[in-house]
């Protein structure tokens, strides 16, 4: 053999060695970027589904769905009590009352008047006498919700709309007032009060506000049940869900999930080209017959062969299908062998 023919089939090993290695290594990126992107997902719940290609109609069990838009608020919250109503999901109505409270700095003690969301027990005081409160509140706090709230067309479990974030004050309407209540409240500000001077409140006056989680757009990471999106009670992050204001990216919702790689096709298609390039690089450099069958199956048994190991026990369905092409690969490659031996 010549010296130039020995250099040339050095090289053409050398290359072949270098696509077969570039091949098998994309292979084993990819599938691995899918697992590790697969089993951190699985701690949250499942695979995620992202809202491009969630709706209702589509076979979601099992998995998980991001979607994003505006809530949605088909029968809004009424607090009948005091007629008001407003097209949000969440309605909460807060009660104080102005009483007395001890507020100590250091050991000295000292009483003064405010409002304060709950009855305060003048007998735990230090000092009762001239400082006793009124006790429970006539009225008390409520919270009412939506009967039905949807985004992206998926309707919200109960646990999902009192996890919406987000606050907003809603301003009363004096003039919506039942008879009963129009004769001891007005309104101030913000406020219902039944205070004669709602700038000089005495003791023993209420004063009533009502906040609103607002209807805005949000992004909601849930498991479907039909057409409801709902936590994973089986999650292993013991959640199973998230809600956050805005547009949010899955790496927003899920940051310690990693993306998982794009065009995993093609890749997988490449990687096992490239392998087959290399494995054809090495028989010419062995002055082989150049043989396409045989070297695209060399190239598909490798890249095969590495990804079954990836996935073995994490998708047994994958793992076998990744294992048969290995397989199918081995089988062609040994017939090409033998045929031409």
């Amino acid at each position: 053999m010549s010296r130039g023919a020995a250099v040339g089939g050095l090289t053409l090993r050398l290359a072949g060695a270098l696509l077969l290695l570039a091949g098998a290594g994309l292979g084993a990126l990819t599938e691995r970027g899918l697992l590790l992107h697969r089993v951190a997902a699985e701690r949250h719940g499942g695979q995620v589904v992202d809202a491009d290609d969630a709706s209702p109609t589509a076979d979601l069990r099992g998995r998980m769905v991001r979607v994003a838009g505006p809530l949605q608020v088909a029968r809004p919250p009424r607090d009948a009590q005091f007629g008001l109503q407003a097209a949000v999901p969440v309605l909460v109505r807060r009660v104080e009352m102005f009483q007395w409270r001890e507020v100590n700095i250091g050991g000295d003690v000292h009483y003064e008047l405010d409002w304060v969301d709950h009855p305060i027990d003048a007998t735990d005081f230090r000092h009762p006498p001239g400082h006793v409160n009124p006790g429970p509140f006539p009225i008390q706090g409520a919270r009412f919700e939506a009967g039905e709230v949807r985004v992206g067309g998926f309707r919200l479990d109960p646990a999902l709309v009192r996890a919406l974030p987000g606050s907003e004050t809603v301003s009363p309407a004096a003039a919506q007032l039942p008879p009963n209540l129009a004769a001891s409240f007005s309104r101030a500000g913000d406020y219902l009060v039944t205070s004669a001077n709602p700038r000089d409140p005495k003791l023993g006056d209420l004063r009533v506000s009502w906040e609103a989680v607002p209807a805005q757009v949000v992004t909601v990471f849930a498991r479907p049940d039909g057409d409801t999106l709902a936590p994973a009670a089986d999650a292993p992050d013991g959640k199973g869900y998230d809600v956050q204001v805005g547009e949010r990216a899955l790496v927003d919702v899920l940051p310690d999930v990693p993306t998982p790689p794009e065009f995993v096709t093609s890749r997988r298609i490449l990687a096992v080209l490239l392998a087959a390039a290399g494995s054809l690089l090495l028989l010419l450099g062995q002055r082989r017959r150049a043989d396409g069958l045989l070297a695209l199956a060399m190239g598909a048994g490798l890249v095969g062969a590495i990804a079954a190991v990836l996935w073995l026990g994490h998708d047994l369905q994958l793992m076998l299908a990744w294992l048969g092409l290995a397989v199918l690969g081995a089988a062609v490659a040994a017939w090409r062998v033998r045929r031409a031996g």
